[in-house]
C-alpha cells in the first residue's frame, strides 16, 4: 500500500496536505524508510472522528524516486501458455 502511494504522489503537485489518519500512517512509513520527506503537525480534535495530525509532504527523495522507477522497469504478467501433444494447452 505505500508504494502504491508513493506512486500517486508521483502524480501529484507538491507539497501535498494529507489529513486521512490511514494515509498520514502511510506517510509515516514512507518517511521512515526515506522514500519521501513530510513534516507531521498536530490539530486540534474538531469531533471524535478528527484527524489528530496532518502530514505535509514536500518531496520525492531520490531513493523514492529509484524505488518508482524499479516498479516501473518490473515485467508485468504476462499470459503463457504450453503447447501439448494432441493440441492441448496450460495456460
Amino acid at each position: 500500500m505505500p508504494l502504491l502511494f508513493l506512486l500517486r504522489l508521483q502524480h501529484t503537485l507538491l507539497p501535498v496536505r494529507v489529513a486521512l489518519p490511514e494515509e498520514v500512517r502511510i506517510v509515516s512509513v514512507l518517511v521512515a524508510t526515506g522514500l519521501i520527506e513530510a513534516e507531521f503537525a498536530p490539530v486540534r480534535p474538531a469531533g471524535r472522528d478528527a484527524a489528530s495530525r496532518i502530514a505535509t509532504v514536500k518531496r520525492i527523495t531520490e531513493e523514492g524516486l529509484a524505488e518508482i522507477a524499479k516498479m516501473s522497469d518490473a515485467p508485468r504478467f504476462v499470459k503463457t501458455s504450453m503447447q501439448f501433444a494432441r493440441g492441448l494447452r496450460l495456460m
